[in-house]
């Protein structure tokens, strides 16, 4: 910043007096958000570095710098396991669940919650959709696991009315892991992500919805012909970077609500990466897994920017 304005100070002396002027009065806004940047170059981009383990046999016993070089041999390794294909194909599977059902809740959320003509009862709607969101995840797996226990909620209002003579085993059957802990994750997330829908709402010029109720809308064709694509491009960039995230999982709900049983449906890249990382101490395997998976979600991400962007005219770059 300095050397920048010595140098347009001997280009223009009066553009480096007003540079300086301007650089004096943003101070204070430079001097909260360099704190930020630092943090985020600390532990967001010197981490980077680390990365060259994945091409190396790592040893905390060794020097960071004198570790032997492997080139390709761990990601050839993963890529041979059996084990970290059955992650990958839950990790898919769980956020194409994700993508399909748990996406759209939050817009669906957001429009209805805008139609409530009410503003204080339309408040107390948006609070506790929210509420979830802070609840930590043990304490939401712990709750759902006594609601659709043996002898939860669920279970034990069903064998008392007759329905069932015996307990449905919701979380020791793999057949129904990933539909329920998609089911979790949306009643933990819905009301949060829907925010970011209230905003784009909210920015819509109002003037709109009169002129269509004078012209005889009703309701429903306010939201088709106002308020959808008037939150579409929002809509577009959250989805966008969703598809990112086909190669991410739910740490938490494959930790805390999977099983020895589900294993086989809960089992994701992000817990197998864990047990190489730190369970079997496969420090280079570990990176090269997680190297893999995100250089997987950067070309996904690119790729369906590239497609929204030629089509829609509308893209995160």
């Amino acid at each position: 910043m300095f050397k920048s304005l010595k140098s347009l100070a001997s280009q223009d002396p009066v553009l480096a007096e007003q540079a300086r002027i301007r650089f004096k009065k943003q101070l204070s806004y430079q001097l909260m958000i360099w704190p930020s940047i630092i943090f985020l170059i600390i532990f967001s981009y010197i981490p980077i570095a680390g990365l060259v383990i994945a091409f190396q046999d790592y040893s905390l016993s060794t020097s960071y710098f004198n570790n032997p070089w492997a080139g390709l041999k761990h990601f050839k390794a993963f890529l041979n396991d059996s084990t970290f294909w059955m992650s990958f194909r839950n990790t898919i599977e769980l956020s194409l669940l994700r993508m399909f059902l748990v996406f759209p809740m939050p817009i669906l959320l957001a429009l209805i919650i805008n139609e409530i003509p009410y503003i204080k009862y339309k408040k107390i709607v948006q609070t506790c959709s929210y509420f979830p969101h802070f609840i930590a995840y043990v304490v939401v797996a712990a709750l759902w696991k006594d609601v659709l226990g043996n002898r939860g909620l669920v279970n034990n209002f069903l064998i008392s009315t007759g329905l069932i003579s015996e307990p449905i085993k919701f979380w020791t059957d793999p057949a129904k892991f990933k539909i329920l802990a998609t089911l979790v994750d949306m009643w933990k997330g819905v009301g949060w992500n829907a925010i970011i829908y209230f905003a784009a709402i909210s920015g819509i010029n109002s003037e709109l919805y009169e002129a269509a109720r004078i012209d005889g809308a009703g309701r429903l064709q306010q939201i088709r012909y106002i308020t959808l694509p008037g939150i579409m491009n929002t809509v577009i960039i959250m989805f966008i970077l969703s598809i990112g995230g086909l190669v991410s999982g739910n740490l938490n709900i494959s930790v805390l609500l999977g099983n020895s049983f589900t294993k086989s449906q809960s089992y994701i890249i992000e817990y197998y990466t864990l047990d190489m990382g730190l369970g079997t101490m496969r420090y280079s395997f570990a990176t090269a897994v997680g190297m893999f998976q995100s250089l997987i979600s950067f070309l996904l991400v690119v790729f369906a920017n590239h497609v929204s962007n030629k089509y829609n005219e509308v893209g995160l770059f």
